[in-house]
Parts: structure tokens; sequence; C-alpha cells
């Protein structure tokens, strides 16, 4: 790849006027039930805001999957200033799996495979996919405010929030994006992404957040015709795009990768591979993270322009741009493997009876990262949003510097 390549998908241009020197952007990445994960780190942020900041921090929010539906959440609220933060952990704390999807089966589903697989047969039948999602249209309709939304956007609050979805027709990255009124960032359009600017609806993010063949397709009217779309981390090369596209000069993605996906994998299990193993891997693989690698590159070229003469950077169109990217300190794998009993009832005996939920063998560790995406459950919820506080305060310097309003004396050097 080129330096010009690089630099033109990954570093903006200067737009006129240039980006707002005080400006950050959050990002934030999916994985289903583990995005409690992000209201815990966010939940530490607002308490590390200086005294007296209680404006919203972030200027752009844009999210994937599960992630979407928190930047949307924070952005309808995001004129309630820093406040909005902690009220996601709020709302994540009273959620349940019966508000995020349905799974009708008989309680005697897990008796054999075939029972099983006629529930799900049955299922995909009624739903185009094996979980009725409807229950989450409805919690997403009492608690995304999308005219609080429009009201944030008008107020000058936040200047965009953008949500990413995959095309099961094209196979294209889209970036659905509502800006000001007064936005001048065009829509752009690179090898297998691209944004469209339109009103966000519970629609965007139902179908960013549709993990494909649990959740079903969301069709989406874009550029005139209708496409259906699926979990936006599918095909997710480039996460940062989006928020350097609008000029952002600092990035907060927060993610859910972890340091290695196999946290239990000193647990070999030496019995014949099981449906968990292979579903937890096809899961895996959906939301692989290309975060880091997204970040490093950003970092290097970022660097690369900090370092050239100034009499050279001045001539250039283009500016360095800070990342700080925080991620889950300990496998979520395994994190889930101590929640997994807590799956409803008749989630849990589906896939007991599919062979997907092995917990005859001692809780495999791929069934474990099977119902992570699923458990959307109270214990759960509580373990991954402790897990973001730890870890954000474990970077409280840091992270205080980094959203330190540009000149005040904890903020950053251009580039880190």
């Amino acid at each position: 790849m080129s330096l010009d390549t690089v630099l033109s998908h990954s570093i903006p241009l200067r737009h006129p006027g240039g980006p707002r020197a005080d400006g950050c952007a959050l990002v934030l990445m999916g994985g289903g039930a583990r995005t409690a994960y992000q209201a815990g780190v966010l939940k530490a942020v607002a308490a590390m805001l200086p005294e007296g900041g209680a404006a919203f921090p972030f200027r752009w929010l844009f999210g994937t999957s599960a992630g979407a539906l928190n930047a949307s959440f924070l952005a309808c609220r995001a004129g309630d200033g820093a406040a909005a933060l902690p009220a996601l952990g709020e709302f994540w704390l009273k959620l349940r799996s019966d508000q995020v999807y349905r799974l009708d089966a008989p309680n005697w589903v897990r008796a054999s495979r075939v029972l099983a697989g006629w529930t799900l047969a049955r299922q995909v039948k009624r739903h185009r996919a094996l979980l009725d999602t409807l229950p989450l249209v409805n919690t997403l309709h009492r608690h995304i405010d999308l005219q609080g939304l429009e009201t944030a956007l008008e107020r000058g609050a936040i200047d965009v929030l953008g949500v990413t979805a995959s095309s099961y027709s094209t196979g294209e990255h889209w970036t659905f994006c509502q800006t000001r009124a007064d936005s001048t960032v065009p829509a752009w359009h690179r090898p297998g992404r691209r944004a469209e600017f339109q009103p966000i609806t519970i629609e965007h993010l139902m179908a960013s957040s549709a993990i494909p063949f649990l959740f079903p397709a969301v069709p989406l009217w874009v550029s005139g015709h209708r496409e259906h779309f699926g979990d936006g981390s599918m095909r997710q090369l480039s996460p940062l795009s989006p928020a350097i596209q609008f000029g952002a000069r600092r990035i907060l993605v927060v993610g859910v990768g972890q340091p290695q996906r196999a946290g239990l994998a000193g647990r070999h299990d030496t019995a014949e591979l099981t449906a968990g193993t292979i579903a937890g891997h096809a899961m895996a693989s959906v939301f692989h993270d290309t975060l880091q690698a997204d970040v490093e590159q950003t970092m290097r070229v970022s660097q690369t322009l900090a370092r050239l003469p100034p009499e050279v950077s001045t001539l250039l169109p283009y500016h360095p741009v800070e990342v700080m990217a925080i991620q889950p300190s300990v496998s979520l794998d395994e994190l889930a493997l101590k929640h997994v009993n807590e799956l409803p009832v008749t989630t849990r005996h589906t896939l007991i009876g599919l062979g997907a939920l092995d917990t005859r063998r001692g809780a495999n560790a791929s069934a474990a990262a099977l119902a992570s995406y699923l458990l959307f459950e109270p214990g759960f919820v509580h373990a991954l949003m402790a897990l973001g506080e730890h870890d954000a305060w474990r970077r409280q310097d840091e992270l205080k510097a980094f959203l330190a309003p540009a000149g005040s004396p904890a903020a950053p050097g251009p580039v880190r």
C-alpha cells in the first residue's frame, strides 16, 4: 500500500476552517452483550472529568452493532451533558435477555438434538432468524429518544451520530450519519465501504446489531433502493475511518476484543469437536476485532506527519490524529464461563439440545464464548461493567490527559 493510499484512507484532509480544536470522537465497537463493558468504561470516564466539566465530552459518536446502540443512547442524551455517561450504565443494569430477544421453546427441548433442531427451524421460518428480536425493537423505542438526538444536534451538543451496518445485498460496509444542519462533510465512497447521510431510525440500529443467523436482517433504503443489512461488525476493516472523515483530531475507542480469545486455551478438551466450539469460533470470526490494526496504522502515519519539518507539514493537506484505545484486560470468554447458567431457560435448554452449550464437559470454553453474546443478564453485565471501570481507572492519568480540552495544562501533545 502506498503512502498516499494510507494517508487518504486514514488521515483526514484539512477541511476549511478545520475541526474544532477541543473536539474528541467516541468510537464504540460491537459484540452483543459484551458491550456492557463500554458502559463501565464510560461510567469511570464521567467520574474523571474535571470539576465543573458537566458538558458532554464527545463531539462525534460512531458505533457498530451493540456499540451502535450505546452510541445512540449517548447521542440522544448528550443534551444532559456528562450525566449521559453513567445513565448508559443504569440502562444496562436494568436490561434482561427477554428485553432483547425471545426464543419460544418447550423445557424438554434439551432432550435431543432433533427436538432442538425442530424448534429452531420453526423459529427461522417464523422470524427469518434463530431468535425473535421484537423485544429489542420495543426496548429501543422506550429508551432511545430520537427527538433528543435532533435536539442535541441542533443545540451543538454533538456534531454527528454514525451507525455502521453491512449490506447482505452488495457486501459493502455502510456508515449512516445524522449530522448538524451546517455540516460541510461530504459523503464518501471507498472500496468496500461508504457513507450515506440520513436521519438515524430504530431500523438503522436494528440493522447494525443484527447478528448473522441469530437476528433477522433489516431492510434499509440507500441511494434510492432497498438493501438488506446485518451486523456492522462484518467486513469492518477501518473502524476509525468515519471519525477521521469528520476531521476528529482525538479519538477514544472502546472495543470488546481481548488479549487472547482463547482465555481458556490451556484447558484443552480431548473429546470430539462440539457444536459449541464451532459456533463460538464462527461468532468470534463475525466480531473479529480489526481495531488494533487500524489504531496502529493511524498512529504510525500520525507520528510520521508530526516528525516532518514545519515548512513541509504546513504544505500538506493532512493532520495527525491521536487515538486512545481501551479493551478488556482479561478474557471475556472466561468471564462468561462463570455466568452461563444465567441464560434464559429456553435459550439454555435449546443450546444444550443442539450440543452448542456442553455444560456436562465442565462448561466448554467455546460454549461460553457463544453464550457471552446473548448473556444480557445482571450477573454478567455487572461483571463486564466492573471490568470496564477497572480498566479505565487503571489508565486514569492517560485518560484525563487525553480528554482535557486543548490548551489546558493537562492537554497532551499532538501525537502520543
